[in-house]
C-alpha cells in the first residue's frame, strides 16, 4: 500500500493557518506521515518567527518532514548573510525589505523595527543579532526540492525539458511563465507553490498549492497516493480534478 505524502503550499508567516494544516494532516494520516512543505515560510504574515521555530521542534522531534526553500525564504537568508545581498533574481530596485516583498513584517516577528531614515549599516547588524543562528542555519540548508518516486515537490517549478540534475536553483524557487504555461508531461507529477491562485490547481503535469495565504486567503494542504491528489478540509479529503 503507497504511503500518502502530505504537501502545504507557501505559508507567509501565518502561524495560525500552519497550525490548522498540521491538525488536518494529523486528522488524517497520523502524527508520522511525512509532510512537504513548499517553500516561503516567510513574509507578509506576522510570526514568520513563530513558523520557523514550529518548524525547526517539529523536525528535532522526528517528525518525517521535508522543508523546500522558496524564493523569500531565500531571499531572507541572503539578506542576513555577513554581506548583505539581494537575490539576484529579484527585479532591479527591489530587496527583501521592499515594501511589495514582505520582510519588514518578518524582522518586526523579531522585534526589529525599520523607521523611516534607517540605514542598513544599523539595521543589518541589529536583524542578525535578533534572528537566532540556528534560525539562520535553518534557512541556509533548506532544500530545493524533493523527489519521491512519481512526485517531484519544488517551490516554484521546474525548466521544461531539462533534467533534473541540470535545473539550475534559481528556476527551482523563481521561474514561473515557461513552467506554467507548458502543458506537456513531466517525467513526474510536479507539486508547487510560488505562483498564487484562487484554488488549488491540478493541470494533468503539475499541482500548484499556493492559494495566496500571504495575501489573508487561505493556506491550502493536499494528500498524494502516487499521482492521485485530494485537498484536505475540515470535512475530510476533496478530490483535486485535473482541469
Amino acid at each position: 500500500m503507497t504511503k500518502p505524502i502530505y504537501a502545504i503550499g507557501d505559508i507567509h508567516g501565518h502561524l495560525d493557518k500552519l497550525q490548522g494544516a498540521l491538525e488536518l494532516i494529523e486528522r488524517d494520516g497520523g502524527a508520522d506521515a511525512k509532510v512537504v512543505f513548499l517553500g516561503d515560510l516567510v513574509d507578509r504574515g506576522p510570526n514568520s518567527r513563530g513558523v520557523i521555530e514550529l518548524l525547526i521542534n517539529g523536525i528535532a522531534q522526528g517528525r518525517d518532514w521535508t522543508v523546500l526553500r522558496g524564493n523569500h525564504d531565500r531571499m531572507m537568508s541572503y539578506w542576513l548573510s555577513d554581506i548583505s545581498r539581494p537575490d539576484p533574481q529579484l527585479l532591479v530596485g527591489y530587496h527583501w525589505l521592499h515594501d511589495r516583498i514582505g520582510g519588514l513584517e518578518t524582522l518586526a516577528s523579531y522585534g526589529v523595527t525599520v523607521e523611516e531614515g534607517d540605514r542598513y549599516c544599523h539595521v543589518h547588524p541589529q536583524a542578525q543579532s535578533a534572528v537566532p543562528q540556528s534560525h539562520q542555519d535553518f534557512l541556509a540548508k533548506l532544500p530545493y526540492f524533493d523527489l519521491d518516486g512519481e512526485l517531484l515537490f519544488v517551490h516554484a517549478g521546474i525548466r521544461p525539458e531539462i533534467p533534473l540534475a541540470e535545473q539550475s536553483n534559481d528556476d527551482l524557487c523563481w521561474i514561473r511563465r515557461k513552467f506554467l504555461e507548458y502543458e506537456k508531461p513531466h517525467p513526474w507529477l510536479v507539486v508547487h507553490g510560488h505562483s498564487h491562485v484562487r484554488t488549488a490547481e491540478h493541470r494533468g503535469n503539475r499541482v500548484n498549492l499556493d492559494t495566496g495565504a500571504g495575501y489573508g486567503r487561505e493556506l491550502t494542504t493536499a494528500v498524494f497516493e502516487r499521482r492521485d491528489c485530494w485537498v484536505l478540509k475540515d470535512t475530510g479529503r476533496a478530490r483535486l480534478l485535473q482541469m
